[in-house]
């Protein structure tokens, strides 16, 4: 009965999260749109002020150099920051592009793949949706990418969903240790997740490593086989990992391992051939 009470609590979650997943998406589509129109607006924007600035430039000799240099300046100014708009907007359309590529992308296409870029996004997104639910959580995140590294052929909106769901356990690991110390009046401790990308004999290597609580052994040999978590009901419904498992190894014929030690942390690390 008590497994029964579980289940019917993580189906539950399922359906919840099937939902939000549906409702991002929407919201996604449509935050898009005007986006677009800020974007180019402040590309247009910037041309206008560069023909104002030839103009004033035009006519320096026949009005006051005072007011010649502050229309300059303020032109100068004008154009830093809507430079800054487009780049921030470029951003939030990355970001947008990847929600709905994990929500509409399409079942099993391969494409050549920026991971070091894809990592980035998706860990941060990870770091800022828990961020947005608890104000208490703070990480450190380290990237280390392997320099020159080239695209990689893969299913992008497939690995983001286990980049995710790793970046997300990590977090939940680094958090529950700080406030577990804090309590007990330690404050020394600072969570920390590293993530390394590489090609290496043919092979793509992505490492998502914590310095968390780590993992039980018993927990451990069946993380990526039997729905389990070690979370409170309500927060996970033990097939992120699973999921993961079945991303890597059948998804991208790869293999997924992992190394923790409990107290000390956790390093899960995807293999995935590039041929």
């Amino acid at each position: 009965m008590e497994e029964k009470a579980v289940m019917k609590q993580q189906m539950l979650q399922l359906q919840k999260m099937a939902s939000l997943g549906m409702l991002s998406a929407g919201i996604a589509h449509e935050i898009q749109n005007p986006l677009n129109f800020v974007l180019n607006f402040s590309k247009l924007s910037c041309n206008l002020l560069k023909d104002l600035k030839d103009v004033v430039e035009d006519i320096q000799d026949n009005i006051n150099e005072d007011d010649a240099d502050d229309l300059l300046d303020i032109a100068d100014n004008l154009d830093t920051n809507l430079k800054k708009i487009q780049e921030h907007g470029e951003r939030a359309i990355s970001i947008i592009r990847g929600i709905l590529l994990i929500s509409r992308g399409k079942e099993g296409e391969r494409l050549p793949t920026d991971i070091p870029h894809i990592l980035h996004e998706y860990a941060w997104l990870s770091y800022h949706a828990k961020r947005a639910n608890d104000k208490s959580f703070n990480v450190t995140i380290n990237e280390n990418y392997q320099e020159g590294m080239p695209q990689c052929t893969v299913i992008p909106q497939d690995l983001s969903r286990a980049i995710v769901n790793v970046v997300n356990n990590a977090c939940y690991a680094v958090h529950h240790k700080a406030k577990t110390l804090e309590a007990n009046g330690d404050t020394s401790y600072k969570p920390t997740i590293d993530i390394t990308a590489s090609v290496k004999d043919d092979n793509l290597i992505i490492c998502i490593a914590d310095n968390g609580e780590g993992i039980p052994d018993e927990v451990k040999e069946k993380l990526f086989h039997q729905t389990i978590t070690t979370k409170p009901i309500g927060e996970g419904t033990g097939l992120g990992m699973q999921i993961t498992h079945n991303i890597i190894t059948d998804g991208h014929h790869g293999t997924i391992s992992i190394d923790s030690t409990l107290g000390q942390g956790t390093a899960i690390t995807f293999t995935i051939p590039t041929k």
